[in-house]
Parts: C-alpha cells; sequence; structure tokens
C-alpha cells in the first residue's frame, strides 16, 4: 500500500487536522467530524448542508465558505455521515431562515440525512432537502435506488449556495436546487480501479488495456468494459449519453472533472475533445470547469457532467465564492 497516511482508522481524523491548520476561516469539528463557515450563522440567510463518504474531496468540506456551503458533514471513507453530525450542522449554520440538505442518491446519505431532518425540525428548524440523481449510466447500483449522484452535486451546491448568499428565501433555494439538478446529467469513465486506505489494495479488478464506462464515484460497476479507448472516443461516447438522456434546448454549464489521479493535462486535453462533441452536436458552452473536484480517492478517471443554464442560473454561477476548492469574483 503506497499512501501518504499514518493509518486508515485516523485518515479522516488526520485531514480535518490539516484543514483546520490550512484554512482558519472555517471551523472544524475534528471529533464531531463538522465542517463550518466560520461566520455562521448568518442572520436571515438560508444555510446550506451537505456530506458523504470521505474520499470525494474537495466535496464537500471543501465547497463550505462564502457563496457556497455553510457546512458539511465528512464520513468515513466511502460511508455516510450520520445524522448526529447532520444535526449538529443544521444547529450550527440555522440563521433563522431555514437549512437546506443537499443529498447526493445513495442509500445510506439518504436514510441518514432523513433522520436528522426529522430530529431538526423536532428542534423547531425549518427544513428542506433536495436529491441530487444526475448519473444517467445505470439506473440503479449497488449503493443506490434510482440513479447515482455524482458531478451535478458541485452545480446545485455552488448556484443554490450564492442564491441564499443573495438572501433567497428557503422555498426559493431549494426550487433553484432542484432545477439544477433536473437539468443536469453526469457520465463517469475510470482508467483504473480505487484503493481505499481500510483495503489497500483495488476494490475491483480492472486489467490492464481495459476501462470501465459509466462507472460510480465508489468504484460501483458501469454500463460496460471495453478496450483502451482515445480521449477522443472516451469523449463521443459520455457525452452522447448524457445528451440523448437529456436534449439540451439552451446555452449549459460544463465541468470536466478528474476522480483524483488524472493530471490536468489529460483533463484539459480531453476537455477539448468533450467542446468538440458539444459543437458537432450544436449544444452552445456557456461556462467550463475543469479539475478534480468530486473524487473517487487515486482513481484515475474522468466524468462529464452537463447542465442547461439560463440567464440566472448563469448569474448564479457567476456569483463570488470563497471556498477552499473554489473560489472567484472576490
Amino acid at each position: 500500500m503506497r499512501m501518504l497516511i499514518n493509518a486508515p482508522e485516523t485518515v479522516v481524523a488526520d485531514a480535518l487536522r490539516g484543514m483546520a491548520a490550512a484554512h482558519p476561516e472555517l471551523n472544524v469539528d475534528v471529533e464531531n467530524r463538522v465542517i463550518v463557515r466560520r461566520d455562521a450563522p448568518v442572520a436571515g440567510q438560508v444555510g446550506l448542508v451537505s456530506g458523504g463518504g470521505s474520499g470525494h474531496e474537495p466535496l464537500h468540506g471543501g465547497f463550505v465558505g462564502p457563496g457556497m456551503l455553510s457546512a458539511a458533514c465528512p464520513g468515513e471513507v466511502f460511508t455516510s455521515p450520520v445524522p448526529d453530525q447532520m444535526l449538529r450542522a443544521a444547529t450550527a449554520v440555522d440563521g433563522g431562515a431555514g437549512v437546506l440538505f443537499i443529498v447526493k442518491n445513495y442509500t445510506g446519505d439518504v436514510l441518514n440525512f432523513d433522520m436528522a431532518a426529522e430530529l431538526a425540525e423536532d428542534e423547531g428548524i425549518r427544513l428542506a432537502k433536495v436529491l441530487v440523481n444526475d448519473d444517467v449510466a445505470v439506473i440503479d447500483s449497488l449503493f443506490t435506488a434510482g440513479r447515482r449522484g455524482t458531478g451535478a452535486t458541485l452545480f446545485v451546491e455552488k448556484i443554490a449556495g450564492a442564491a441564499a448568499e443573495a438572501g433567497a428565501p428557503l422555498d426559493r433555494v431549494e426550487a433553484i436546487a432542484r432545477q439544477v439538478n433536473e437539468n443536469s446529467r453526469s457520465f463517469g469513465v475510470a482508467l483504473s480501479s480505487v484503493t481505499t486506505p481500510a483495503k489497500g489494495t483495488p476494490t475491483f479488478d480492472l486489467p490492464s488495456g481495459e476501462l470501465e464506462l459509466g462507472i460510480g464515484i465508489h468504484g460501483e460497476p458501469g454500463r460496460e468494459r471495453r478496450s483502451t479507448m482515445t480521449s477522443r472516443e472516451i469523449a463521443d461516447f459520455a457525452v452522447d449519453a448524457v445528451l440523448e438522456d437529456r436534449p439540451p434546448t439552451g446555452p449549459v454549464l460544463v465541468l470536466v472533472n478528474g476522480m483524483g489521479a488524472t493530471p490536468l493535462l489529460e483533463l484539459y486535453g480531453f476537455n477539448a475533445e468533450v467542446q468538440r462533441v458539444l459543437t458537432q452536436r450544436g449544444v452552445t458552452v456557456a461556462r467550463t470547469l475543469v479539475g478534480n473536484y468530486v473524487t473517487s480517492l487515486d482513481m484515475a478517471g474522468c466524468s462529464v457532467t452537463i447542465c442547461q443554464a439560463d440567464e440566472e442560473l448563469l448569474r448564479w454561477w457567476d456569483a463570488p465564492v470563497q471556498t477552499p476548492g473554489l473560489r472567484w469574483g472576490r
């Protein structure tokens, strides 16, 4: 096992301690595993809370800050956080305008966020919840009933976060988040397996010279395996899968995302191919983001997320954001 860690059982706590040292603008509770923007709660502002298993960084903790999430709950690697974490986060960010839970569609996350919502409402916190389920690769998987939540989570957190920062009420922030999810579709490809600290070896067998089309962010199986494809061929397959599921009727946001071990040199080259396919299909690209944002530890691979965006959504996308993992406009 070649990992820059002390021990598998302390990897999340160690990372949180390092995050606290690097980002004093955040309140990082290592013991209770909650990351909160330091100025929370902001009076009269909707609080946004998300979370999930660790190993997908910068999602979610790296997206806490002005213009995006108010708090995040990191679980163990690829394991849902628990309701107590989510309740603590909701309490910490409730400024009187309510709290929105943003939940990726994985069974553990859904059950635990639902339980936390009931606990929060018992304490008088007004709650709303949005489920992210943008992956077109498979309908059901090892971890879900229905489609998986993947790259669109970034779009939902950024755009809804900007609306909340501007003072939009809870029902409006919720509606915007739902619109972004409904407008978004994703498709991922694995060039290598993922190795978790606890296992220390690849979680699935992907022989040399093969790749997996439609992989999930935990290493879940995709649609099919094929012999190695070029960047051009992968872009054709992935973009067509997204467009066939939801053909856009207007300009789009594009996320070309690395799965953790794919260098930017390759991602930018892949983005060139994605842009080529979109141009050929008559799709107008309004904004593009390239990088490792919704990752799967050390997996080599990529995903493409496309979100149809009207003028309002583009305005929220362009709004200032200041988080460890995403920042512009200030």
